[in-house]
């Protein structure tokens, strides 16, 4: 007699998004604004029943376009404040990016564009004496670490393996709501077609000279055939510090001494949620990782002088590309053409571990992917009084309706009460977001390279748009350089949830 044990795969999900506050889909701003022209039409129909007709006439044109909103829920205001920003963009001709000795640009060199062109980089050194670079964003005086991992994989691994990893990964996620003046972190997963440099790099140097001629030529062969079925693949995660409110601001010496104090432990978390070796690039390293990024051509060539001569000495200034030209759709630059495309809606229900693995794996026919996660803590004052907000709205909406929609009313109760019970006992709270890009050599290709991306995005039950009119900070976005899209919006978040 024997008996086998079940096998018990772990699920996970329960992500919901933050309720808007306000009747129905009008939110904060549009209530504010019903119930202010109820009052506006008394005080004038007690003047004249005719300038009240008017005005309810108004009120219903200003108001509707707050009813209409898409799968993102963005209302018509928005996309039309969005076509205005992308026609006012190209009358000024900044949709076109031209860099280098022949241009206008002071310097004569090539400096990255659009949001990244206000970004400083130093160096520093941390606990372990290993350099990292440091992007200070200007604008916003935001500082960037990136860090470098090599992850162990998912194959022929235990179940409890994973989810030991996956439990440790939320472990980290919660300590970095805990994490003074951060505003934000972001994983870029970066997969692309093996050049076959390594390998040759590799191999090549350590044959014999007076090896036997077929043993010659097998090494050579696997050489020149074994790159056209492989990939690479690079992980990076970003870590974006500000200054907390109430401080005053430091400089750059000090920022650097905070952040290299800071990085053994973040590593140790890493390692611990199953990211492999992991260490903080260098300044020379990430101008490479801009740099193949704006010109992928350039891969092979920067893998080689890597290997050869320990290092390419490429400086921020000469990381951007020397020309750009950003359409509705797409994103032209240099060697390459990309398009990003971006969350809209999060897998409903529950989702196993190996969730985004065919997203994450190299698409052929494409030049390079990139799948950024991004993700904002939140400290644990304000996760308290979300949880509780968002728990009474589901409460009050599971009793004031009937029928099916109360079922369905019910799961959201049972799902606010969970994260509220896991917030009590000790859970952060982070709001994440996906974007992917993908770059291709021609035109032509984005057709294949944007259904390949749909399918893989209906095996990760993941909603996605293209990121049209904004293709070129989208692209940066992707970018292990540490911009965090809400901290550059000219509205303040704030405004925008309320509308």
């Amino acid at each position: 007699m024997s008996t086998e044990a079940a096998v018990v795969h772990p699920t996970y999900g329960n992500w919901r998004r933050p309720r808007r506050p306000g009747l129905g889909p009008l939110g904060l701003i549009g209530t504010i604004g019903v119930f202010g022209g109820i009052v506006i039409d008394l005080i004038l129909s007690l003047i004249s029943l005719q300038i009240t007709l008017v005005a309810l006439v108004m009120q219903a044109l200003l108001l509707l376009p707050l009813t209409a909103r898409t799968q993102d829920g963005r209302n018509v205001y928005q996309l039309i404040a969005l076509r205005i920003s992308w026609f006012h963009r190209k009358a000024k001709g900044s949709t076109t990016y031209v860099s280098g000795p022949l241009s206008s640009r002071p310097g004569g060199r090539f400096p990255p564009p659009g949001l990244l062109s206000r970004v400083k980089v130093s160096e520093g050194r941390d606990a372990y004496d290993q350099p990292f670079g440091v992007l200070h964003h200007r604008s916003r005086n935001l500082y960037t670490v990136v860090l470098g991992c090599e992850p162990d994989g998912g194959s022929l691994v235990d179940h409890d393996q994973v989810d030991t990893w996956v439990a440790s990964w939320g472990h980290w996620l919660a300590r970095l709501s805990a994490e003074p003046g951060l505003r934000g972190a972001s994983v870029v997963v970066e997969t692309a077609p093996d050049t076959g440099s390594r390998l040759a790099n590799e191999l090549l140097p350590r044959i014999h000279p007076d090896a036997p001629p077929a043993a010659r030529a097998v090494m050579e062969e696997v050489v020149e055939r074994y790159p056209m079925a492989s990939s690479e693949m690079h992980t990076y995660i970003t870590l974006t510090y500000g200054s907390p409110n109430g401080q005053k601001r430091k400089d750059d010496d000090e920022i650097i001494t905070e952040l290299a104090i800071r990085i053994p432990g973040l590593l140790a978390g890493l390692v611990a949620a199953g990211a492999g070796s992991a260490a903080p690039l260098s300044a020379e390293r990430i101008a490479e990782v801009v740099r193949v990024a704006y010109d992928p051509a350039v891969a092979g060539d920067i893998l080689d002088a890597r290997a050869q001569h320990g290092g390419t000495g490429l400086d921020w200034d000469d990381a951007g590309p020397a020309a750009t030209v950003e359409k509705a759709n797409s994103y032209q630059h240099d060697s390459g053409v990309s398009r990003t495309w971006m969350l809209t809606l999060a897998p409903r229900g529950t989702v196993r571990a190996n969730v985004l693995r065919g997203l994450l794996e190299a698409t052929p026919g494409t030049r390079r992917k990139r799948v950024a996660l991004l993700y904002r803590p939140i400290d644990p004052a304000t996760s308290a009084r979300i949880v509780e907000a968002d728990r009474r709205a589901a409460q009050f909406m599971a009793t004031s309706r009937r029928g099916m929609v109360q079922a369905r009313a019910a799961n959201e109760v049972r799902a606010a009460e969970q994260t509220a019970v896991e917030e009590a006992t000790g859970a952060g709270l982070v709001e994440f977001s996906l974007m992917v890009t993908v770059t291709v050599d021609t035109d032509s290709e984005l057709d294949d390279a944007n259904m390949s991306i749909r399918n893989q995005l209906a095996g990760a039950r993941l909603s996605m748009r293209p990121a049209d009119r904004m293709q070129a900070a989208a692209f940066s976005c992707t970018l292990p350089a540490g911009i965090l899209p809400w901290e550059y919006t000219l509205v303040p978040r704030e405004v925008k949830e309320a509308l």
